[in-house]
């Protein structure tokens, strides 16, 4: 049990700080900096949208007033066959510009998102969710980094923030992905990208999927074509925090179990004699930290069985118990609002969500259809 303790330990340790660090020695001398320029190419900026009348004004509204050229700035609403009063919404904006591409039937995020790529007559394709909400510049931002020939798609910066303004355990979090982000697209290239708002061009959007989460496949698509995926920090995409802890749970979950669907059909990006760095990547930063329950999991265990006699691994036992209890007490009461409560509970419900993501996943269940979060 020994072994089995210290390789569980290692290995959560690996996935959460040992790439990081690993990723800061590899920047101090390979520093692949973005040949940024203020380019203007023309972009299309699909909004993919079902049922959301009650928030769609206020997205469409917040993307009328982005600083872009209108004359290149092509704005689309990709309904996944709505049966509220959203389209007709959107129909109220066609004299503003904006178009709508209403699925015949709902067939999830993905489709409806294929079907507005397929009318796109931009060169840049921008993507957001109806509850993201972007600073004025955020297109224009984004769109810099296609001036460097190398890159095939850029993420946003996420902002997670409380209703009252404050930051979550999820808050600590969202910030350790930006700071890993920042870290891979300086080193190589990002490993995913911030669904709720990124960028692509359209070339490599062109064998569109609609079974597979777009976000994490259209940074894949871009690999496989030999480009790179970059982090745009001056790129903010502001988003609440879901008040049904019930549905933040489902929505890590689904999240995930389609993460894990597009992972397991692109193994072959795990050979690094052709994909080099990036298959490093792709398991450090995706597999590993999928693979995190598991080990704490084992970790737990095997500790248990080596408190016999042993102050240390007793000492080890009770720290893991303590964070455990923690966690619990984060989760069960209103103790949650306490900040030493939060990231012990936000850590202990995300491995909680991957976990069920794998059951669902072995037992053949796929994440197609798609419900917005109420935030």
């Amino acid at each position: 049990m020994t072994p089995l303790f210290w390789s569980s330990i290692f290995f959560i340790f690996y996935s959460y700080f040992g790439y990081p660090l690993l990723l800061m020695v590899l920047s101090t001398f390979r520093n692949h900096s973005v040949k940024k320029s203020d380019i203007t190419p023309s972009v299309s900026f699909i909004i993919t949208a079902y049922n959301e009348e009650r928030r769609i004004i206020e997205k469409i509204e917040n993307t009328l007033q982005q600083d872009y050229p209108e004359e290149k700035f092509d704005i689309i609403v990709a309904s996944d066959c709505s049966i509220d009063g959203t389209d007709e919404i959107v129909r109220s904006f066609q004299h503003e510009g904006v178009r709508l591409v209403r699925a015949s039937e709902r067939k999830g995020k993905e489709n409806a998102q294929r079907l507005a790529v397929s009318t796109a007559s931009g060169e840049i394709i921008v993507f957001s969710d109806v509850a993201t909400m972007l600073p004025v510049d955020g297109v224009k931002n984004i769109a810099k980094n296609f001036a460097d020939p190398g890159v095939g798609c850029v993420s946003s910066t996420d902002r997670f923030i409380e209703p009252d303004g404050s930051i979550s355990g999820e808050g600590t979090y969202v910030r350790y992905e930006m700071f890993l982000r920042n870290l891979e697209s300086k080193v190589n290239t990002l490993v995913g990208l911030s669904g709720s708002f990124f960028a692509a061009r359209k070339v490599v959007c062109q064998n569109w999927a609609i079974d597979l989460q777009s976000d994490f496949n259209t940074l894949l698509n871009s690999v496989k074509m030999g480009l790179r995926g970059v982090a745009e920090p001056e790129s903010i995409g502001y988003y609440k925090n879901i008040a049904d802890e019930k549905k933040e749970f489902e929505r890590k979950v689904r999240t995930v179990l389609r993460g894990i669907s597009v992972f397991m059909k692109s193994l072959p990006l795990l050979n690094p004699f052709k994909y080099g760095l990036f298959s490093w990547q792709l398991f450090s930063h995706k597999l590993c930290r999928w693979l995190i329950p598991f080990a704490m999991i084992s970790a737990f265990i095997s500790n248990s069985t080596l408190t016999r006699d042993n102050v240390f691994y007793q000492l080890t036992f009770m720290s893991q118990v303590v964070f455990y209890v923690m966690a619990i007490l984060g989760i069960t009461t209103d103790l949650f609002s306490k900040n030493i409560l939060k990231l012990p509970s936000f850590l202990v419900v995300v491995n909680l969500s991957i976990l069920n993501a794998w059951y669902l996943y072995i037992r053949g269940k796929r994440m197609v259809s798609w419900n917005p979060s109420e935030r």
